[in-house]
């Protein structure tokens, strides 16, 4: 096994991406998107994966990026996966300071919208990677100005939140913070509203219109415990999703899924030109 395969195995750990700065996407769709976005500083490939991509690695190497053939021993090693893809990127650590995930909108708002972030999506102590993920994905989906991962929420750059993201991870501003407190207080700095998902809150989502409008941050709470009561306090409302059948209630990805689409829905309308 090669040295840059060594190196590179050692990222599967978090406090070695932390120290070394760097994190492995592997897949098809999470290496198109880091090449896409710059991220990417090495390429492995497998034969059987470089005759499959053969067009992505071309590029990748066109670009600047090193690229490394590796054997299907030394994929499975780079790999937390039953059947590794064979395609591994070695990318710089991509999580921004909080301030700079509230500082401003993605790239593509209309021309005359106001400054300053309009949709955020804010994960409170998530702990489940693929969840993450998935909310990630959602985020990028609608259009949202970034997701803040806040409390004692897992890393963005675990290799099951990168491969839920399905390459997400690469297209919006992504912020770590423990301090719950500090988020909140900065998202209001911010001049975003605050609005927590709650079983038994006072506002309901199909009615809430005139609330969605406005720059919101939804706060989505641990998949086991939801949020803790005195952050969900902390809301200037709290949001009931209303479930018309039987189901007692909804998992995080899904409910993170409706709410970032309610306010998407609103907002994006309010930017179609009137006639």
């Amino acid at each position: 096994m090669n040295h840059g395969v060594v190196s590179a195995v050692k990222l599967l750990r978090g406090a070695e991406r932390k120290k070394a700065g760097r994190f492995l996407a592997e897949g098809a769709n999470s290496v198109t998107a880091a090449l896409a976005t710059g991220w990417v500083e090495e390429l492995f490939f497998t034969e059987e994966a470089g005759s499959r991509h053969d067009e992505l690695i071309a590029g990748a190497a066109a670009a600047g990026v090193r690229v490394s053939p590796i054997t299907e021993r030394a994929a499975k090693s780079l790999s937390d996966t039953v059947t590794p893809p064979g395609l591994v990127a070695v990318c710089g650590l991509l999580d921004v300071p909080l301030g700079e995930a509230l500082a401003g909108p993605r790239q593509g708002r209309s021309a005359g919208s106001a400054p300053g972030p309009r949709l955020l999506a804010v994960p409170v102590s998530v702990s489940e990677p693929g969840n993450a993920g998935t909310v990630i994905r959602v985020a990028d989906a609608v259009g949202a100005d970034a997701a803040i991962l806040a409390g004692d929420s897992v890393d963005p750059h675990n290799g099951k939140c990168v491969r839920s993201s399905a390459g997400s991870v690469f297209h919006l501003p992504i912020a770590r913070e423990r301090d719950v407190a500090l988020v909140l207080e900065q998202i209001t700095a911010a001049g975003v509203q605050i609005l927590a998902t709650a079983a038994d809150g006072e506002v309901d989502l199909d009615d809430a219109d005139e609330l969605l409008a406005r720059p919101t941050a939804w706060l989505f709470g641990n998949e086991a415990h939801g949020l803790d009561p005195a952050i969900a306090a902390r809301a200037d409302h709290r949001v009931r999703i209303p479930i018309h059948g039987r189901a007692e209630s909804l998992n995080l990805a899904t409910a993170a899924a409706i709410c970032l689409y309610a306010s998407a829905r609103v907002q994006h309308r309010q930017d179609r030109p009137t006639t």
